[in-house]
């Protein structure tokens, strides 16, 4: 099975022109991407936004040449007009588009907008709503209606008749919300609406978040003079359902709308006041609505056939695990004609399965050791296409398999990583590819693999980056002696002879991953640009290898994965380049919870650590994530005990450097307060930097450059300095 190769291109810049921003800056550090593409329903050729951003225009897969303009704000006939717009989706007949613009954000994913319908062939617009902002809306198969949420409840327009009906009449803020989801589904479940349309456009699913049992959370809503370069005399109160651990979660339903008689039925599910409904689509008919429960200790999935009309529901799988079920695995599913597929980790690794809807097995679509982290689907042939980590753990490579499941086609490069984005018949795919050494590529292939088009290779990118400080993959063991995925970043211009300091950066949260084999620029590399080594090991509780090393940490996260990041950072002590006796620690969100276990162990071998955006205490942090892995605090108080960094604050060893964003909604900034504030209570001293207005992830204004500029200066002084 011969695999594309890939491009590497040599150049000859000096790395000593890079600035802080060319490392740490999301606009600097990025390789040049392309225009997302969108596939039209002809199947050899896809719609773009063009590089001026004032039009959609389409291109063909084989040749990536220009085919036409589906829309232009130079070109709308009619009265309703815009000038720009923030982002589109094509109707599935491809005779209309919904457009915004005018986006808000709410929370990672959600933002209320002004939206519009184009027709293509009229060249006319028409407004969606004249009665104010919309959110989560979702245009009809044949483009004449759009259902959206506005004030926590759901309207259809109906662009021929220019109607505004309303479906739910209840909806509140704080209170019930209708068709878009509360935060936790959101920031945990990745779900960013929960309407969908029947094939005939005649029925509207759609689910509602009850979240009055819920508590409110509150913080000040600091701005920033990125945002605001006059202070904020009296700030705004922020307020938000939050579900904390072991408080209770939104309460959730499934409903089914008939839009010919306007009859609102509730589907007759058996979901218990703490169960979660993480899926809702409809099959691949379009007519039967799928429907997933899962309880709140995330460990039994039941699937279920529903009937929108009779509202009768009848369960047709069941997964459950004696630890966590993984979203990443339940939630790759596809729904297709007769059988749908699905992905599950039941056998020790996450692999695809076909299924009638009847619930009947018909077979297993992947197997051996390594895990499918992505399906894209099937062609009008049945094979399947998938991202796969065939190449290793650190890898990503893209894979067909037949209809029947037995013959496997590698169509890119096995080492790298490799993702795939489809045409609607699945016969060509952009693939974009990177390494470790090789910046993003953008290629179009066929779908038996072949390149027909180079779209965007980023060779200035790689001439600008060429000198830059490079990542070294390797196995190092863990605590118990067992192998770890490795990499380590040597300072410009290293010398074998020298001793330098040690960064052991991690995440290490439960099935993820930070030891992998593709591009990246970002602060750590400015960290060995200016004399650090930077190491990172993939511990315990991380994925894509076997289930049992992710399990290995369910009910006690935070105490194998310290042993293994010790154990870790021990190993690079041991080698010839680093200097032992000055050894950091640096995390961020999960990471920097695993800083302060770090310092605090009772054998830690840190001199100093940087905590960013930490989680101190376990029973700070959200519902849905944290009792994944830790069940509530009633049912695991020791797991809880035993797991919290702010429970450790006597233990505290070195120089620590915390910091946060004060609006972080994600780790709530008190996770930093009640740390900080124990260490004073203790009579001990620690640096701290808090960006005002800031949320989690600092990709605001010049914030990651920053930090970055202070994690150096701290290293200076307490690792380097005396």
């Amino acid at each position: 099975m011969a695999a594309a190769a890939a491009s590497i291109f040599i150049f000859s810049a000096s790395a000593s022109s890079l600035s802080v921003a060319d490392y740490c800056s999301p606009d600097a550090s990025r390789p040049k991407g392309v225009k997302e593409m969108t596939p039209m329903p002809d199947g050899i050729s896809y719609a773009a936004i063009s590089d001026d951003g004032r039009s959609i225009e389409t291109f063909s897969y084989k040749t990536g040449k220009k085919t036409g303009t589906l829309f232009s704000v130079d070109n709308i006939k009619g009265d309703v007009k815009i000038s720009e717009f923030d982002g589109y989706t094509l109707s599935d007949n491809g005779k209309k588009i919904l457009l915004w613009n005018d986006s808000k954000q709410i929370y990672r994913r959600s933002f209320t907008a002004e939206f519009f319908v184009y027709d293509i062939m009229r060249g006319t617009m028409a407004r969606v709503s004249e009665k104010g902002r919309q959110r989560g809306a979702v245009i009809s198969h044949d483009g004449r209606m759009v259902a959206y949420t506005r004030d926590n409840n759901i309207f259809i327009s109906n662009l021929d008749y220019k109607t505004d009906n309303q479906v739910t009449k209840d909806g509140e803020m704080n209170n019930l919300i209708y068709g878009v989801p509360d935060w936790a589904y959101e920031e945990e479940f990745g779900i960013d609406n929960t309407i969908r349309w029947s094939a005939d456009d005649c029925t509207l699913a759609f689910m509602s978040f009850d979240e009055r049992l819920v508590p409110t959370y509150h913080f000040d809503n600091y701005t920033s003079y990125c945002d605001n370069d006059k202070p904020d005399f009296y700030p705004e109160v922020y307020s938000y359902k939050y579900p904390l651990a072991g408080y209770p979660n939104s309460q959730v339903a499934v409903y089914a709308y008939n839009v010919d008689n306007r009859v609102i039925k509730k589907m007759d599910l058996p979901i218990g006041e703490n169960d979660y409904v993480p899926s809702l689509e409809f099959d691949g008919n379009g007519d039967q609505l799928m429907v997933m429960v899962l309880n709140r200790d995330q460990n039994n999935l039941q699937l279920y056939k529903v009937n929108p009309g009779s509202t009768v529901a009848r369960s047709i799988l069941t997964e459950t695990s004696d630890a966590w079920l993984n979203p990443s695995a339940y939630q790759m599913v596809d729904y297709g004609k007769k059988t749908f597929v699905i992905g599950s980790e039941r056998n020790g690794w996450r692999h695809l399965y076909e299924y009638d809807y009847n619930g009947k097995n018909i077979r297993q679509v992947t197997s051996g050791d390594f895990n499918v982290t992505a399906y894209y689907g099937r062609n009008a042939a049945g094979t399947h296409f998938m991202q796969t980590t065939l190449g290793g753990a650190i890898n990503r490579t893209i894979v067909s398999v037949d209809a029947m499941g037995k013959k496997g086609v590698v169509l890119s490069p096995e080492e790298g990583t490799s993702l795939a984005s489809f045409s609607s018949g699945r016969e060509y795919f952009l693939l974009t590819y990177s390494s470790a050494s090789v910046p993003t590529q953008y290629t179009i292939h066929d779908a038996r693999g072949k390149k027909l088009v180079d779209v965007e290779l980023n060779k200035e990118y790689a001439a600008k980056y060429s000198g830059a400080p490079k990542m070294e993959f390797m196995k190092v063991p863990n605590a118990e002696g067992k192998e770890m995925n490795a990499y380590v970043i040597k300072p410009l211009n290293f010398d074998s002879s020298r001793k330098y300091p040690l960064v052991m950066y991690q995440y290490n949260g439960p099935d993820s991953q930070e030891v992998l084999n593709k591009w990246r620029m970002e602060g750590i590399f400015y960290l060995a640009s200016q004399g650090y080594v930077v190491a990172a090991v993939d511990g315990r509780g991380t994925g894509n290898r076997e289930r049992s090393w992710a399990t290995a940490v369910y009910k006690r996260l935070g105490q194998l994965e310290t042993a293994d990041q010790i154990a870790g950072a021990r190993h690079f002590m041991s080698l010839p380049y680093v200097d032992s006796d000055k050894v950091a620690c640096f995390g961020w969100s999960y990471g920097g919870y695993m800083t302060l276990m770090e310092l605090t162990a009772s054998d830690s071998p840190f001199k100093s650590g940087v905590a960013m955006a930490p989680v101190t205490d376990w029973r700070f942090y959200d519902s849905v994530y944290t009792e994944r892995y830790m069940l509530t605090p009633q049912q695991n108080e020791e797991g809880y005990r035993l797991g919290s960094a702010l429970g450790r604050t006597g233990s505290l060893k070195g120089k620590l450097l915390i910091a946060s964003g004060s609006n972080d909604d994600n780790v709530h900034f008190v996770n930093t307060l009640q740390f900080t504030s124990k260490l004073t209570s203790e009579g001990k001293l620690c640096d701290m930097m808090v960006f005002s207005g800031w949320e989690h992830s600092l990709r605001m204004c010049n914030a990651r450059e920053m930090l970055f500029r202070k994690i150096n200066d701290f290293l200076n002084i307490n690792l380097i300095g005396d």
